[in-house]
């Protein structure tokens, strides 16, 4: 008995070993990637990555769940970074790793995971194609420009550009560079061997551009990466704490706050699908995002999120345990201390043609047919969502779906549909009642129900009513005598009705 149990704890072991590889790989150029497209130095993604995999990997609530930096919180960090500076984004991060953190102890975990899906579906969309758009001119080595739309628009001038200014040779080899990864990407995801099926594509294609790039000499910008990662950190000051007193920069770490939040519970909820083991303590798993994303402020790096690609590859590679996450952490730390100088062979435009890759796939169809297969609401709520985030900005944006999905609400509780099927020969009406009958409905129920003519059977169901208050109740009574009155015959389903009153008064 104690041989078996040597052998799976062996087995678990070497799994967790082999998976932690595996997602090291994955990580390495994304954490990069995403730290350029947040306007960070890269070695301040891979930072964050290192902290998510030591520090929330060892605490975490979703223990087969990977956290590090997400392409999710890049249009944020983005503009924190470009209206207050780097410096700044310590003492954001501080704030919201707090809140996260209260969160979790106060056991709200359960309270990210109601917001409506058409929002968080549109809100990802619309980061993704924010994120498409500056990342493609990066690729063509320009400045994003200062909004998504603007980004957006200008992509055919940033191609112009590319042809016919006076350095286009060099626009043009860091274009070639973003191609060749960008074709690699597509290529290995499409045609990948079994035998090879764990290597990711993003490690392909970044190994391919650094190999043809430093084999050719190119004059194209490459990551720079510090030899003494100490250079990265930005500790907060008391001066710079206190400029939280600014509401938009409290808005800021709110908006990070919630973003990370629901970003990490629904990756966990997603790989508690994916595996058989222990799932997810929800609001653990939001305290440890909490401390992970402090430490973070503290040392003045990316944010942290769970993130569903590196989670999803985690449990694919075989991982078991915790220790995984903890390794793949451990593995980043000892390249950027033992070997900086690879990383900074690696090409910016190879990274962006990453980065636009990984928007495109925030923008993912099938969640747009899920949608459509509830009605129409969720995909007005998911586009208005979508255009808001592209138009204005990422919290402008939330706030429009979460309006309209209020909205929505507040249209389901509140409507009553009432349905007349006439037969004229019999002088007879079947009536059907559907949806919510409140004090509010009364206008509306005198104005079908009281015109009815004199001397007609008349029938009514209740099958559809999902609610019904005294007022509507006691309403249809006073009706049922008026029609009587009038020489008609009423059959009302009273056992019906009267079961749904009670239900009603039962909720209040």
């Amino acid at each position: 008995m104690r041989n078996i149990q040597g052998i799976k704890v062996t087995s678990s072991l070497s799994k967790d070993i082999l998976a932690s590889f595996v997602v090291f790989l994955v990580a390495l150029p994304l954490s990069m990637g995403i730290a350029i497209a947040s306007g960070v130095p890269p070695i301040s993604g891979l930072v964050t990555g290192i902290i998510g995999g030591i520090i929330v990997g060892t605490i975490s609530g979703s223990p087969l769940q990977v956290s590090g930096p997400a392409a999710g919180l890049a249009v944020t960090v983005a503009e924190v970074v470009r209206n207050y500076g780097i410096e700044m984004l310590g003492p954001v991060l501080l704030l919201a790793g707090l809140l996260q953190l209260l969160a979790g102890v106060f056991k709200f975990g359960t309270v990210f995971r109601v917001m409506s899906p058409a929002v968080i579906y549109g809100m990802l969309a619309g980061i993704g194609v924010l994120i498409l758009g500056s990342q493609f001119h990066v690729m063509l080595i320009q400045k994003p420009r200062a909004t998504g739309i603007e980004n957006l628009i200008d992509i055919p001038m940033s191609i112009v550009h590319a042809f016919v200014a006076p350095d286009s040779i060099k626009h043009l080899m860091a274009a070639a560079i973003g191609i060749i990864t960008l074709i690699t990407l597509i290529l290995w995801e499409k045609f990948k061997p079994q035998t090879l099926k764990l290597l990711p594509g993003t490690l392909i294609a970044v190994v391919l551009a650094t190999a043809i790039a430093n084999v050719m000499h190119l004059p194209i910008p490459y990551v720079d990466v510090p030899l003494n990662l100490s250079k990265v950190f930005q500790f907060p000051t008391f001066e710079r704490l206190t400029h939280l007193a600014n509401l938009q920069l409290l808005i800021a770490s709110m908006t990070i706050a919630f973003i990370a939040s629901a970003e990490s519970l629904l990756s966990a909820t997603a790989v508690d699908r994916l595996h058989q083991g222990k799932k997810t303590d929800f609001d653990v798993e939001l305290a440890a995002q909490g401390l992970g994303n402090m430490v973070c402020g503290f040392l003045g790096v990316l944010p942290i999120t769970g993130v569903i690609v590196r989670s999803s590859v985690n449990v694919k590679a075989g991982a078991k345990t915790r220790l995984s996450t903890v390794l793949h952490g451990i593995w980043i730390l000892a390249l950027v201390v033992a070997a900086p100088s690879l990383l900074r062979m690696i090409p910016m435009s190879s990274l962006a043609a990453i980065l636009v890759v990984a928007g495109y796939k925030l923008v993912e169809v099938k969640n747009i047919r899920k949608l459509k297969q509830y009605g129409r609401m969720p995909l007005v709520i998911f586009f208005g969502t979508f255009a808001g985030i592209i138009v204005t900005d990422l919290l402008t944006g939330v706030i429009i779906g979460v309006v309209l999905t209020i909205g929505t609400l507040i249209y389901k509780i509140s409507n009553l549909n009432i349905y007349l099927k006439k037969d004229e020969q019999n002088r007879r009406i079947d009536i059907y009642l559907e949806g919510v009958a409140t004090f509010m409905m009364l206008p509306k129920l005198s104005s079908v129900l009281e015109p009815i003519p004199p001397n007609t059977d008349l029938y009514v169901s209740f099958d559809k009513l999902t609610y019904i208050d005294h007022s509507c109740f006691d309403w249809l009574s006073m009706w049922e005598k008026e029609q009587q009155n009038k020489g008609n015959s009423v059959i009302i389903q009273w056992d019906c009705l009267e079961r749904i009153f009670r239900r009603s008064s039962h909720t209040l």
